[in-house]
């Protein structure tokens, strides 16, 4: 009886542990090339508001704390200091215009702290 209950605490323990290390307990990611721990340790390590954590099938890829709604203002003034005008919102849609051209990006409440932002590559330029 003890030996089995030992190897059952033993799973336990090891299961515990693999869980809290991939964070199965976060959704999965809208893209492939990172881990969620990798994207967690990027916005836990930083001190600014957004992070990229992946250029991936032609988009930059970030992630922000949700703050209460507060994101939105966040990758706005990144946007902004590049000389994207915000112009509306549609649902997760975010529409920005520079110089005639135009730029949706859109938003994904990863869990509910964080927000995944995903930019057309090319928003630099």
């Amino acid at each position: 009886m003890i030996k089995r209950l030992s190897i059952i605490s033993l799973i336990a323990i090891i299961l515990v542990i693999v869980a809290y290390n991939t964070r199965f307990y976060y959704a999965t990611l809208p893209i492939e090339s990172v881990s969620k721990k990798e994207v967690l340790h990027s916005i836990n390590d930083s001190s600014e508001p957004i992070v990229l954590f992946a250029n991936e099938d032609g988009y930059d890829w970030f992630i922000t704390r949700s703050n209460q709604g507060e994101y939105r203002e966040t990758f706005k003034e990144m946007l902004d200091e590049h000389g994207w005008e915000f112009e509306y919102q549609d649902g997760s849609g975010y529409f920005f215009e520079k110089e005639g051209e135009k730029l949706i990006v859109t938003t994904e409440m990863w869990t509910g702290e964080y927000v995944i932002v995903q930019v057309p590559e090319d928003w630099k330029d």
